[in-house]
């Protein structure tokens, strides 16, 4: 697994080298050359190195979406990563709360939304109670202004401070978050 990434791809089970190429071909389109892409130990998973900023990446998948609306087909969802780091909750807990009021203002509501894949080591209430203290903003489990999105791939987890509309999915061809 690639320890450096800053998109976080999911695919069909059973489907990621279709995936896999038509990750590198939408990163392409979005202007980067040498975008890097990796298969992970999880079925329908891939991460994704770009050099170009990952959330405009989204927004130019937007407009190419818009453009040609069946323009994709393997890919089901993007998720910009922000930071990545050892499966440490001390180490997770030390960047949420070095680095949320960065993404997240004072006033805005926020979310910890993590996702184990299927890690039991990792106790999902204690987690998110331990990150949630470190954060001062106001919490608001329906309606967010932002997400603190934390992605537990085995012994690397990826953290994301996400708009709700950051993340995109291809589903239904249309601007659906999940």
């Amino acid at each position: 697994m690639m320890n450096n990434f800053n998109l976080l791809i999911s695919t069909y089970r059973f489907n990621e080298i279709h995936a896999k190429s038509e990750s590198w071909f939408i990163l392409l389109m979005c202007g980067d050359k040498y975008p890097i892409i990796s298969q992970l130990e999880y079925s329908g998973l891939l991460t994704a190195f770009t050099i170009l900023n990952n959330r405009k990446v989204i927004s130019k998948v937007r407009k190419l979406m818009k453009k040609k609306e069946n323009l994709f087909h393997q890919v089901l969802k993007i998720v910009p990563i922000d930071y990545v780091c050892e499966t440490d909750l001390e180490l997770i807990k030390l960047i949420v709360k070095n680095n949320y009021k960065n993404f997240i203002a004072p006033k805005e509501t926020f979310k910890i939304d993590l996702k184990r894949r299927n890690n039991n080591k990792v106790d999902r209430d204690k987690f998110i109670k331990i990150i949630a203290e470190e954060v001062k903003n106001p919490v608001d489990l329906s309606h967010p202004d932002k997400i603190i999105r934390i992605e537990v791939l085995g012994n690397v987890s990826g953290i994301s401070f996400l708009k709700p509309t950051d993340i995109i999915s291809f589903k239904d061809q249309v601007n659906v978050i999940d």
